[in-house]
């Protein structure tokens, strides 16, 4: 149970506690007036901040403070103790922050705490140099970069433009908890319509970006309406991977990754008895999970012997095949459709399938085609520097669409992760008014199967071996992937706390690579 369903525990701070009750690093559950609030100690400060996650309710009383900051286990938010603002993704809201005095041997909450001014601009473009910024795509990255230039102080014009007719929405619920039938729509909004009205983002929906005029720093949409820019975000996604099996246009054939197609999806499955997912990537084994939370029947056919083994390992995976299996889903694997028909799919092997009711969740592509048809530089991705630009100056990139120099392995990487896509979409905001630093975040992302979640940190596309802890009575893994003699990703089930633990320790490592990158030596960087 999370601490937003408890009744207000432990001590009131207004009343005032002992002060060595909250170790140094540590943290104190209790309530201020009623609502769960957390004293937090580091050295000779305290801080007084709210115990629930402003992004789905995550108990922080059981995360992990780092620096002045403190982590929420559930999906790795980040909040300032000082302020309560959140600082990653993927929190947008703050959460509540208070004033603390020590009186003698006693700890008092006295207040709630103004909110502190924002940030100077570092050097780099000046702020009246910058008086216009247009934002392609409206989703985690376009989005949280919307949200970042107000928060830094930028107060020129923010224009951002959405493909969808639907306002910005949380993307990793749909595959999960809408269609399993657990979550309403309204729940799915990244923010109230107030939010950007009151920041003045202007929202442009249904009318996808067509046309980049570099040179004139204009963006035209599919209305024929234009934008224009002094600098540029293409957060413009991805898109699913299209069937080439004969019947893939069929009625009963779905996709998964708008809300638009969430909602076809959900009533889809709710007429249907037999349902086949072709791909067993993350998206098609959630699907699978959530039809059967509505009580499908559920087939996943993949050309794979395994799901999800090049990301998550051979015991990671067979664990996830073995709990779809309990539910009542069958795999074929090593196999493909051939053909599908109103009632039915074919495999390769004659076998015949009964399917009132197909998912394809074989991957997704970048959608690139805006940037290279205006001549910026592509391959597998929108190619970007450190700080998120691309070859085109002053415009910039982030999210799935964005393929970027990864400091943690010296190779360009792509992820296709809803949480990378928010920090990067920061970043780059951050980028745009001047600051110089390089992108350097540990990916993070999350899957959820039934009950079962699995928090995975870091980044592995190969290692040489896999370290495994795990306890198959409480159903509680820690698998660490291993790549020359270094820890490169850690994957968890039921181990939040380790999860975090894991990525801070990531987070070291990467430091210390930039220090010394920057000629100073590992101790001096610690």
């Amino acid at each position: 149970m999370s601490e937003s369903q408890l009744s207000p525990a432990g001590p009131d701070f207004l009343r005032g506690i002992s002060f060595d009750r909250v170790p140094d690093g540590g943290s104190l559950l209790g309530h201020v007036g009623g609502a769960p609030a957390l004293l937090v100690r580091r050295g000779a400060n305290y801080y007084a901040i709210g115990a629930v996650c402003s992004h789905q309710g995550g108990p922080l009383g059981e995360g992990l403070v780092v620096g002045e900051s403190i982590r929420c286990p559930r999906h790795h938010s980040c909040f300032s103790l000082k302020t309560g603002e959140p600082v990653r993704a993927p929190a947008l809201e703050p959460i509540p922050c208070w004033n603390v005095r020590r009186r003698l041997d006693q700890l008092y909450v006295t207040g709630r705490r103004s909110p502190e001014p924002p940030v100077e601009i570092e050097s780099g473009w000046r702020p009246q140099a910058l008086r216009s910024v247009v934002i392609v795509g409206a989703g985690a990255a376009g989005t949280a970069a919307a949200d970042a230039l107000r928060q830094e102080g930028f107060d020129g014009s923010i224009t951002l433009i959405g493909d969808e007719r639907d306002a910005p929405y949380d993307r990793p619920t749909l595959s999960k908890q809408f269609l399993a039938g657990k979550a309403r729509e309204e729940d799915l909004s990244l923010h109230q319509p107030s939010f950007y009205r009151d920041r003045k983002i202007h929202l442009v929906l249904g009318a996808p970006a067509t046309r980049l005029d570099l040179p004139g720093r204009a963006v035209g949409c599919a209305d024929g309406s234009f934008y224009s820019y002094d600098a540029l975000l293409l957060a413009t996604g991805a898109t699913p991977v299209p069937l080439t099996t004969p019947g893939s246009n069929l009625p009963h054939v779905c996709y998964l990754r708008s809300l638009a197609d969430a909602r076809a999806l959900v009533v889809q499955a709710g007429r249907a008895r037999h349902a086949v997912v072709l791909g067993a990537s993350f998206i098609g084994l959630e699907v699978a999970a959530s039809l059967r939370a509505r009580g499908v029947a559920v087939h996943v056919v993949a050309p794979e012997s395994s799901p999800l083994d090049r990301t998550l390992g051979p015991p990671l995976s067979a664990h996830l095949r073995a709990l779809h299996e309990s539910h009542g889903v069958r795999f074929h694997l090593g196999r493909q459709a051939a053909r599908i028909d109103a009632t039915d799919v074919t495999l390769d092997d004659g076998r015949r399938l009964s399917a009132d009711l197909v998912v394809a969740g074989v991957g997704v592509r970048p959608n690139t085609d805006l940037a290279a048809r205006a001549g910026i530089a592509v391959d597998r991705g929108i190619l970007v520097d450190q700080r998120l630009e691309s070859s085109a100056p002053r415009v910039f990139a982030a999210g799935d669409a964005a393929r970027w120099p990864d400091l943690a392995t010296g190779s360009r990487i792509r992820i296709e992760h809803w949480v990378v896509a928010e920090r990067q979409g920061r970043a780059a905001a951050r980028s745009m008014l001047g600051q110089t630093g390089p992108y350097a975040a540990v990916p993070f992302f999350w899957t959820q199967h039934y009950d079962t979640v699995v928090s995975y940190v870091g980044h592995a596309e190969r290692w040489n071996r896999i370290e495994i802890a795990r306890d198959l009575h409480d159903r509680q893994w820690v698998v660490e992937f291993v790549s020359e003699g270094r820890i490169v990703a850690v994957a968890t089930i039921g181990r939040d706390r380790d999860s975090l633990k894991a990525e801070a320790a990531l987070e070291r490592d990467l430091r210390a690579k930039l220090w010394k990158r920057a000629g100073y030596s590992p101790l001096e960087a610690g």
